[in-house]
């Protein structure tokens, strides 16, 4: 089973960025695609994005597409969510996945571990 920890998320204005990482241990990391998702109060849970094992495949959320990178250290065992231009539709919590495929996936049901979530907050 694979642990997951969230950390920096925050408050910030409207056009601003923060940087989401998630530090995972229990399993061996590398060979496992990775992913983010949000939710906000009184919505569905959304995809945010993803990337493959090797780091060399990502897939956004089209809400997302274009303002929001994902990245992986394999060798620090970390995923990160780089998020840039941001918007008040943006608030959220943010939590991070794993999956045991090697596929990337947007489907919530096929991420077997989930992170306890971190808030971001975006003001207009």
């Amino acid at each position: 089973q694979v642990q997951l920890v969230e950390s920096g998320g925050g408050l910030v204005q409207a056009g601003g960025s923060l940087r989401l990482s998630c530090a995972a241990s229990g399993r061996t990391f590398s060979s496992y695609a990775m992913g983010w998702f949000r939710q906000a109060p009184g919505k569905e849970r959304e995809f945010v994005a993803a990337i493959s094992g090797s780091g060399r495949r990502t897939y956004y959320g089209d809400s997302v597409k274009g303002r929001f990178t994902i990245t992986r250290d394999n060798a620090k065992n970390a995923v990160y969510l780089q998020m840039n231009s941001l918007k008040p539709e943006d608030t959220a919590v943010y939590s991070c996945a794993f999956t045991s495929g090697v596929e990337i996936t947007t489907i919530f049901g096929r991420y077997d571990s989930w992170g306890q979530g971190t808030q971001v907050t975006v003001s207009s």
